[in-house]
């Protein structure tokens, strides 16, 4: 068998376990790895809130003292303007739309994908490798392709669905074929002498360090009170500000009186021209079809309609769709309806193991409507 090129890898390490694992093996492959934190924040904290965010200071020391018990050269790029213009600003006009975005998603295509990429080759690496958890596949036409992680609870390939093919060709994801839990993982970490085997995972949205987003939101596009609508368009209660909300949302909404059926009423629509919210039952929220635009296609784009299985959130479930497509644009159909399903959100289609794309949902229609 003819040995695996040595490539020079650039390890993005976020200070965290699974960085700092991938890099390691990185290096035990033979590869000439360098480490690199990317400081996304203009004014990183000390520490860390709980087990929130990954752009403090203690984060950054933690990524330097993990590549010198792996022994290879480290540094700190700073990336906080490009972060705050492609990630926190677009997070924030979304909302501002009456949209629900993913920023995982879009840090993953514009920053550690793009603008880290980018920086990469020109300075003469092969690759960017980091701790997600999915597989690089070579199809039998020699090109790329990405698949789940060899153990699907930990799979992470929605939030990479954004990738091209020209950015597969320059990944390394050395976690993903791995069949192990991650407190085995964490055993590894500390077999290897990383100190940051315990260290908590971070969650949510790392640029949210107290994970309370409405408030985030609020700071940043104030509040206005507006009413709260049942779909007939009467008013039902009142809010401080349509942005604070999300497609599905049960929680929160301070309804004065329960629903004539008594049953619990859900988010279905946002608007913030008029900064209405409009509530109704869970069933009002399925939905049987959507348009997604801006499609990101992980190889050779569909070039017809075609059964595939979707999946609508980081953690979802796979339903299966008919999708293909249009005019720039990607239509998904959906074999049943499903629920939750917000204008933002990206949908992300494979085939069976394999990710053929995604795109941001920009319209949904409503199963009653469709039936109707």
């Amino acid at each position: 068998m003819t040995p695996a090129p040595r490539l020079r890898v650039l390890a993005a390490m976020s200070g965290g376990v699974d960085s700092a694992v991938a890099a390691a093996r990185a290096a035990e492959a033979g590869h000439d790895v360098t480490g690199v934190h990317l400081a996304l924040s203009a004014n990183p904290q000390s520490f860390r809130t709980g087990a929130r965010g990954c752009c403090t200071i203690e984060d950054s020391r933690d990524a330097r003292r993990a590549a010198d018990v792996i022994g290879i050269p480290f540094y700190i790029w700073d990336m906080a303007e490009r972060f705050r213009a492609e990630v926190v600003d677009d997070f924030v006009a979304e909302y501002r739309a009456g949209r629900t975005p993913n920023p995982c998603l879009r840090c993953n295509e514009k920053i550690k994908f793009a603008a880290l990429l980018d920086k990469a080759l020109a300075l003469g690496f092969d690759a960017v490798c980091t701790g997600h958890y999915a597989t690089i596949v070579t199809g039998v036409d020699g090109r790329r392709e990405l698949h789940r992680a060899s153990d699907q609870a930990k799979d992470q390939s929605y939030v990479l669905g954004v990738l091209d093919e020209r950015q597969l060709a320059h990944a390394l994801f050395p976690l993903g074929d791995t069949l192990t839990t991650k407190d085995e993982i964490r055993a590894e970490a500390e077999r290897r002498g990383l100190a940051v085997a315990a260290k908590p995972d971070s969650h949510d949205i790392c640029f949210i360090a107290d994970g309370d987003t409405r408030g985030f939101l609020a700071n940043r596009l104030g509040t206005a009170e507006g009413d709260i609508l049942d779909e007939d368009g009467n008013r039902v209660g009142s809010h401080d500000g349509a942005t604070g909300f999300t497609v599905g949302q049960r929680k929160g909404l301070r309804i004065g009186r329960p629903a004539p059926d008594g049953r619990p009423r859900y988010v279905l629509d946002i608007s913030p021209v008029n900064n209405t919210v409009t509530v109704g039952p869970a069933e009002a929220l399925e939905i049987a079809e959507l348009t997604a635009i801006r499609p990101r296609w992980c190889g050779t784009p569909p070039s017809g309609p075609g059964a595939y299985t979707a999946q609508l959130r980081a953690h979802g479930e796979e339903v299966p769709v008919t999708a293909e497509p249009v005019d720039g644009e990607l239509r998904v159909r959906f074999e049943r309806p499903v629920r939750g399903v917000a204008p933002g959100q990206a949908v992300v289609l494979y085939d069976g193991a394999r990710v053929v794309g995604s795109g941001t949902i920009a319209t949904t229609t409503r199963a009653r409507a469709a039936a109707g």
